[in-house]
């Protein structure tokens, strides 16, 4: 039951570390001046070009009273096995989950913009066009695409682009959660300042929802960290490996005492695809917890959707109700000094803090 490899996802970190980037607004100190004005195009339109990362989602699509049976069954199932289905576990593109409120654990794209075209780039290499030239979406596409057709235009300052034609192999969030391919999306730009902006996003689709849904991401701009590859090569023996039910997993749990437990509970903090995070292990009612920032939600029926259930598998190793491992590490002393929390692309290791 323990995840394994699926996938070999390499994220190359930076290159030219002395690197400064010119013409960017600085404070006294030579920091970045987040809060300086919105840079502004030759044609007096706000400039929404550089590399972008959520910082918090939030909005009504995570609200899952607003999400049909079918949708909810399906987030269960892909819970329970460990979200093997996913797209980007099989090397396939993302979608629309690739969008701000899916990538709320973190997500680096890059905005290239034109007065006729906006292309927005992803790590992963796939990539959205947006047509600025005028032309409007059709009513019914011919052909669907993994990535869906987007048109924009612009509402005063705010960049307004409409996007569907996706076909219904894709989620919409991390959590599974599924759409058909009546799916409209329409995402409102919105740049605050230098160093932020805020993208309200709209998703439409009754086949999925029972009215209309919402996401407003945070959105920050980072122009001196560089978006490189993240390469994914699908492995069929990794595949064979990665099997099982959560439900297999509490079936083979191992009881451990609370003062075992006990020894985990702390802050943990490290790297990861580029974001700093933070973990928080709580022990409740002798069960151990796991709140992360950013975070991933728990759809297996906690009160407090942050929170998500590790289920021990032996003394160290930990199944967790989000879909990853953790694996304690502990000193000569039986303190535990790191947590690694173990993706398809490999154990990203997280420091205890003091």
């Amino acid at each position: 039951m323990a995840l394994v490899l699926l996938c070999a996802s390499t994220a190359l970190q930076a290159q030219w570390f002395d690197w400064t980037a010119p013409n960017i607004p600085r404070t006294a100190d030579g920091q970045t001046d987040m809060a300086a004005p919105v840079p502004l195009t030759a044609d007096g339109r706000p400039d929404m070009s550089g590399v972008w990362v959520p910082d918090a989602a939030r909005g009504s699509l995570f609200d899952t009273s607003k999400i049909q049976g079918w949708a909810l069954d399906a987030m269960l199932s892909a819970e329970n096995t460990f979200y093997t289905t996913d797209p980007r576990f099989h090397c396939l593109p993302s979608g629309p989950s690739n969008y701000p409120a899916g990538a709320s654990v973190g997500g680096m794209r890059r905005m290239v913009q034109h007065p006729d075209f906006i292309a927005i780039l992803n790590p992963d290499m796939t990539y959205r066009q947006v047509f600025m030239d005028g032309r409007e979406l059709e009513d019914e596409p011919v052909l669907t695409s993994w990535m869906g057709y987007s048109a924009g235009h612009w509402d005063g300052d705010i960049l307004v682009i409409a996007s569907n034609g996706y076909n219904d192999k894709t989620w919409l969030t991390r959590e599974g959660l599924p759409h058909t391919e009546q799916l409209r999306i329409t995402e409102r730009y919105r740049r605050l300042d230098y160093g932020h902006m805020q993208v309200t996003i709209t998703y439409d689709d009754p086949g999925t929802f029972t009215e209309p849904v919402e996401a407003v991401v945070d959105m920050v701009n980072v122009p001196e960290s560089g978006m490189l590859e993240v390469i994914c090569n699908e492995s069929e023996t990794g595949q064979r490996h990665y099997s099982g039910e959560l439900s297999q997993a509490e079936l083979k749990v191992v009881e451990l005492p609370e003062s075992t437990l006990q020894r985990y509970v702390g802050t943990y903090q490290g790297p990861w695809l580029g974001n700093l995070i933070t973990t928080e292990i709580t022990l409740e009612n002798g069960e151990l917890f796991l709140t992360r920032t950013p975070r991933y939600s728990d759809t297996g029926g906690n009160t407090d959707s942050a929170k998500s259930r590790l289920i021990a598998q032996s003394e160290t190793a930990f199944d967790c109700t989000c879909g990853l491992g953790f694996v304690f590490s502990v000193n000569a002393a039986g303190v535990a000094t790191e947590v690694s929390e173990v993706h398809v692309s490999g154990a990203w290791p997280f420091k205890r803090l003091p």
